[in-house]
């Protein structure tokens, strides 16, 4: 790092999210200049509006040297993983237009249930009558990790083969409109 950060001195950081466990909660951020890995708390990450974040993932942050190494202390912004564009459903990967993407809207959803081990889950939209399915591939390509029953988030939904599927997933705060 061009700029050392010192327990009175915090400096910005880009790097690799490296790993992160929301059952843990923490995990540990690679920077692109090197150096030992920086300690990535969920307190700082749920301070940034979202509870995980996907392992590969681009993130900016603020970080301090304490007496035991590298912390973050602000998350500045997170990048998904680099993936092909494509949605994985129930049976297959389903390709989505780009266009669609960025031209469908973001409704505010509520988590009804997320089972990384299964690999999928399901939100209620807000005015929107069923559920809808969220698979662990769109979650990643969000920059996401993992959810919580009853966490706040904001969802582009498109009607697949077998019903409202999520096409991206986001923290509550990004459908705000200076986000």
């Amino acid at each position: 790092m061009n700029d050392e950060p010192t327990e009175a001195t915090p400096v910005p950081v880009t790097g690799r999210v490296k790993w992160f466990d929301p059952g843990k909660g923490f995990g540990f951020v690679t920077a692109d200049t090197g150096g030992p890995d920086i300690l990535l708390h969920a307190n700082v990450l749920r301070n940034f509006g979202q509870s995980s974040v996907a392992d590969g993932a681009s993130i900016s942050l603020v970080v301090q040297r304490t007496p035991r190494g590298l912390q973050a202390l602000e998350v500045l912004s997170i990048t998904p993983p680099p993936a092909e564009f494509g949605l994985p459903g129930m049976d297959g990967t389903t390709a989505v237009d780009p266009a669609i993407l960025a031209a469908t809207p973001l409704e505010p959803a509520r988590v009804k249930w997320f089972d990384k081990g299964k690999g999928f889950g399901f939100a209620n939209v807000f005015a929107r009558a069923g559920d809808v399915f969220i698979h662990v591939e769109v979650l990643r390509r969000s920059g996401l990790a993992d959810l919580q029953a009853g966490e706040a988030v904001v969802l582009r939904v498109i009607e697949g083969e077998r019903g409202q599927m999520a096409i991206s997933v986001g923290p509550w705060e990004s459908a705000l409109p200076d986000s």
